[in-house]
């Protein structure tokens, strides 16, 4: 299964190991999924969840928080942004998202945010899910 995760998914696995966000980085690094990201993606993940009251959630270490994001971004199949569909939703930092979904060909895109992508991802077959919906995909 081809994944794109939201922002606030790459967080929430960062600062709550034993959750649902935190089980779907753990499956990619079993190869249970592939996850995706386009450079964009790949650089918000690493501004947020460098942000101060994240690192201070996480009780991570600015190291930690390092090896964290490296880790994550060494098991990403990158995606290059052939097609800009702009714009497409209420938020526009949203937009790059559902770009590297839909560029990269993803099966889901995995976010808390489902109110503001709507319905719009259907539309290019890419399946909004939430991350316990999508790990119940992967696990039995």
């Amino acid at each position: 299964m081809m994944v794109v995760l939201d922002t606030d998914v790459v967080v929430a696995g960062m600062r709550s190991p034993g959750g649902a966000s935190a089980a779907l980085l753990r499956a990619a690094r079993q190869g249970l999924v592939t996850l995706l990201a386009s450079v964009p993606l790949a650089l918000e993940y690493e501004a947020v969840c460098r942000e101060p009251k994240h690192c201070l959630a996480s009780g991570l270490s600015s190291r930690e928080i390092d090896i964290f994001l490296s880790a994550v971004i060494a098991m990403v199949e990158p995606v290059e942004s052939h097609f800009l569909w702009r714009p497409q939703l209420r938020d526009p930092g949203d937009e790059m998202v559902l770009e590297t979904a839909v560029n990269g060909h993803a099966d889901v895109l995995v976010t808390f945010n489902k109110r503001d992508f709507g319905t719009v991802p259907s539309r290019f077959a890419v399946e909004l899910l939430l991350p316990r919906e999508a790990l119940t995909r992967i696990t039995p």
